[in-house]
């Protein structure tokens, strides 16, 4: 996984190298990134290339982008660092310093807006016949509008939960757990809609 600066550096070396022909030099990676110092953009450069990125000589000039590396650029130019939340302030999935844990690349085509999409690890067995597990990652897209049956990111009554989104005949909207062991959620007093889960993602090891 990249970090938001290294993916930054990837994508300037990439893109310089179709406009000109050839690798950046450091002073141009410097200025592109807004740093004095050439060690923080080798630091970069020794990441990429222990990742699999680049392969670079003795000077920036050097770095050559191998068949299977570009295929590797070409893959990351379709995904964008998604902010990891650790919770969901009220009012919404404010992206602050104080609530991200962690960022993500995440494919361009599993989301609607990447600006308006964050990701949230599940607690909880509460949505286990919807296929949704404890510690599975939720990819969550603010943006969208909810609809009946969509399975939704909400804030009710002080808390957070991932819950399908429902309505009773009489219009009133609750939550529905998808685990018989847990009763249906009816707000009280407060019922936020953060986003609305548009994908998951799981880890076997």
């Amino acid at each position: 996984m990249l970090t938001e600066k290294q993916q930054q550096v990837l994508d300037f070396i990439r893109d310089y190298q179709l406009e000109h022909g050839a690798s950046p030099t450091l002073k141009e990676m410097r200025i592109f990134m807004k740093v004095s110092s050439d060690n923080s953009i080798l630091k970069h450069l020794n990441a990429l290339v222990t990742k699999g990125f680049i392969k670079k000589g003795d000077t920036p000039r050097s770095i050559a982008l191998l068949d299977e590396i570009k295929e590797k650029l070409n893959a990351v130019a379709k995904t964008f660092l998604a902010p990891v939340l650790g919770y969901i302030p009220a009012g919404g999935p404010v992206i602050s310093e104080e609530s991200v844990v962690d960022h993500m690349n995440i494919d361009v085509s599993l989301v609607k807006d990447p600006s308006q999409t964050f990701i949230l690890r599940v607690k909880g067995d509460s949505m286990i016949e919807a296929g949704i597990f404890e510690d599975d990652t939720v990819i969550v897209d603010a943006s969208i509008e909810p609809k009946l049956g969509d399975i939704v990111v909400a804030l009710v009554d002080g808390g957070n939960t991932v819950k399908r989104f429902m309505r009773e005949r009489d219009g009133s909207i609750y939550l529905q757990p998808e685990n018989p062991k847990y009763q249906n959620i009816y707000p009280e007093s407060e019922l936020q809609i953060q986003g609305v889960v548009t994908g998951l993602m799981r880890r076997y090891l």
